[in-house]
Formats: C-alpha cells, sequence, structure tokens
C-alpha cells in the first residue's frame, strides 16, 4: 500500500492518498501532448477513494467522458479522468511530493510520440541553465 502527497505549483491545491498504485506510465497521445504543453505525460493511477484533494480546483471535459482537472489559481495540471478507466484517477506525477521519487513502468500512444526525444541524450546538458536569466 502506498501513502502519497503532493501539491500545485502555488501551493493552493494539495493532495494525499493511501491505496494501490494501479499504474504509472508515461503517455506519448496528442491530446496529452497539448494538455500538457509537453511532449508527453507521466502518470500515477490511483483509486479514488483514497485520495484526498484540498483547495480550489477546475475541470475541463477535454473529450466525451474525459476530465482534466487544474488548480484555479496557477494553472498546474492535477488529474486526468476518464470513464475509459472507472475506478481510477490518473494524477500527474510532476505533482508528487518529491517528484524525483517517480518511476514509469510503462510508456504508452507511441505512435504519437515526438521524434525530437530521441536527441536529448546527443544535445548539451547543464545542471543549471545553460545563460543565467537577467535579474
Amino acid at each position: 500500500m502506498a501513502k502519497l502527497n503532493g501539491r500545485c505549483l502555488c501551493g493552493e491545491v494539495t493532495w494525499t492518498y493511501e491505496g494501490e498504485i494501479t499504474r504509472s506510465l508515461v503517455c506519448h497521445c496528442t491530446d496529452c501532448q497539448r494538455a500538457t504543453s509537453a511532449p508527453y505525460a507521466a502518470f500515477i493511477g490511483l483509486r479514488p477513494e483514497g485520495l484526498v484533494w484540498a483547495g480550489p480546483m477546475t475541470r475541463f471535459e477535454s473529450s466525451p467522458q474525459t476530465w482534466r482537472d487544474f488548480c484555479s489559481v496557477c494553472g498546474t495540471r492535477l488529474i486526468f479522468r476518464s470513464d475509459k478507466w472507472p475506478g481510477e484517477v490518473h494524477v500527474y506525477a510532476a505533482t508528487l511530493d518529491p517528484s524525483h521519487t517517480y518511476r514509469p513502468t510503462a510508456q504508452v500512444m507511441l505512435r504519437s510520440r515526438a521524434d525530437w526525444l530521441d536527441d536529448l541524450p546527443t544535445i548539451p546538458h547543464h545542471l543549471d541553465f545553460e545563460i543565467s536569466p537577467i535579474g
């Protein structure tokens, strides 16, 4: 049984969870890419009865019977829910505290995976910004 917690960027929305992790996956579908403005979305599948939320959230129906919830203050994406997976809520892994503990066990929707992800190991790496921000 897992005990997890997380939050949005601004901290107004927090969550706690106790229960089974149903899946840990990276989704490359175009809906996830557009919803997150990123090449993929990393999720943790959780049982809704073990999940407790606090704070202001807004829900968006991104396709029929599919919803994405986000913080009403800062806009952080928090949840993906769909009637396709009853009894399961997908929480964005980047909201975990600490987020570096997440380890995916599968990748899905690879037919829409961004090709340029293959180039990442071959381009320069920097521990901080390559050029420091002004200020």
